[in-house]
């Protein structure tokens, strides 16, 4: 793997989990107006029919916020209609949940991919990628590595 990769690849993880982990937070600010118990009966309804039942970490979530998060989610997590399959999403997913880490995330990314078609051998890479991710990351990070530099060297600007 290149090390152009290796960098690409990071920004991708760090990019997923800041997402991932903010998803409510960022539904909350970005919509215009509170929303309301329509809203969130309507949103529970949903995940209801989606998942075939609610679990309870749902209900723990900010009533204001469940609906735009479960928006998102559904959007873009769970979709077949957006840019990557499945398969692909729940792999990144895992790879970045290895890398918070997230037991719980670990776990539902695994059985996602299993369920999307991965086999064990695509799950085991996609850890590991997102190990040589953070590993070279603490390299270029630690040692203090010349950005633009690095951009040259490696056929960038």
């Amino acid at each position: 793997m290149s090390v152009l990769r290796i960098v690409s690849t990071v920004h991708s993880c760090l990019r997923s989990a800041c997402l991932l982990t903010a998803a409510g937070t960022l539904a909350a600010l970005l919509t215009s107006a509170p929303a309301n118990a329509d809203d969130y009966d309507a949103a529970l309804k949903d995940i209801q029919s989606t998942m075939g039942g609610v679990p309870g970490f749902v209900k723990q979530f900010p009533k204001a916020g469940l609906p735009g998060a479960w928006a998102e989610v559904k959007a873009i997590e769970l979709s077949d209609k957006t840019a990557l399959p499945p398969k692909v999403k729940s792999l990144i997913s895992l790879a970045v949940a290895a890398q918070i880490p997230c037991s719980y995330c670990i776990w539902s990314d695994t059985e996602d991919a299993k369920r999307a078609g991965a086999t064990e051998e695509e799950i085991q890479e996609a850890v590991a990628v997102s190990a040589l991710t953070r590993h070279w990351s603490t390299i270029f990070n630690g040692m203090q590595v010349d950005f633009a530099q690095f951009k040259k060297e490696m056929g960038g600007e």
